[in-house]
């Protein structure tokens, strides 16, 4: 976990910039000593947001197993997984 102060960012913006393209995760920002704000490379918060986005899907489908929802077998799961990571790439170029 990286922390810097917001004045950090307001003192060198491309410094918070590159440690972010760099680091690949989340910087903290910190105002008066207390957590202020979040910042991170579009690149890192596009990556979060898909794999987000996976994780509600797989977890709809678990729903729909523990209410009862048909089962599938082991080649269907394989094509759904596909399906889903395919258009998660296709969605990102």
């Amino acid at each position: 976990m990286i922390i810097k102060s917001s004045a950090t960012i307001r003192q060198n913006y491309n410094e918070i910039s590159e440690l972010c393209k760099k680091a690949k995760e989340p910087i903290f920002l910190t105002k008066n000593g207390e957590g202020d704000l979040v910042v991170m490379d579009i690149e890192t918060y596009n990556r979060r947001e898909k794999m987000l986005r996976l994780r509600e899907k797989l977890l709809a489908v678990e729903e729909d197993r523990m209410n009862g929802s048909q089962g599938y077998s082991v080649s269907e799961v394989v094509q759904m997984m596909n399906n889903v990571i395919n258009k998660e790439n296709d969605d990102g170029e």
